[in-house]
């Protein structure tokens, strides 16, 4: 594997664990924390989006 193959499995990676961040925030939680966990899931999403960015750059 070489550089870009880990940051597309990583970008993919911070997809599906910021779905599920944002889904525990949504479904699970009520309180507060429910927004703290859809934050932290909008944070995956954003790096992420790094990740994808650097695709063929490093």
């Amino acid at each position: 594997m070489n550089k870009n193959t880990v940051l597309a499995w990583a970008t993919w990676i911070m997809i599906f664990v910021g779905m599920g961040m944002i889904a525990l925030g949504a479904f699970k939680y009520d309180d507060i924390a429910g927004w703290g966990f859809a934050a932290v899931g909008v944070g995956f999403f954003a790096i992420a989006w790094v990740f994808n960015a650097l695709k063929g750059r490093v």
